[in-house]
């Protein structure tokens, strides 16, 4: 079992031990992500990156991450491949020769 769906495994299994199931559809998993994610760029409001709290950084993106893994698992997506996907679908959208260095989005490059 590789390291990835050992710790799907377990969230399932903490899931699942609080009989949250029932609350965990894709909607409200997606809104948990985003709520989450706002949570993730409040610790850097009105700061530099650096002077984020580092503690609370690692325990919102995990919220995230977590979220994140439910949302993929419950409908039925392979995280693996579907970032692969991604990425080959965003390296032919930024070639390297193009998109090194610049913050520009794919259709002004």
């Amino acid at each position: 079992m590789s390291d990835l769906q050992s710790l799907i495994t377990n969230i399932l299994r903490f899931r699942d031990d609080r009989d949250w199931k029932q609350f965990h559809n894709a909607k409200d998993l997606a809104l948990a992500i985003a709520i989450e994610a706002g949570e993730l760029n409040e610790l850097f409001l009105w700061k530099t990156a650096d002077e984020a709290n580092r503690e609370k950084l690692k325990k919102e993106l995990a919220d995230v991450l977590i979220y994140a893994l439910l949302l993929a698992h419950t409908e039925g997506l392979d995280v693996v491949s579907i970032i692969r996907e991604k990425l080959e679908e965003n390296s032919r959208k930024y070639p390297v020769d193009k998109a090194k260095g610049t913050a520009k989005k794919y259709n002004e490059l």
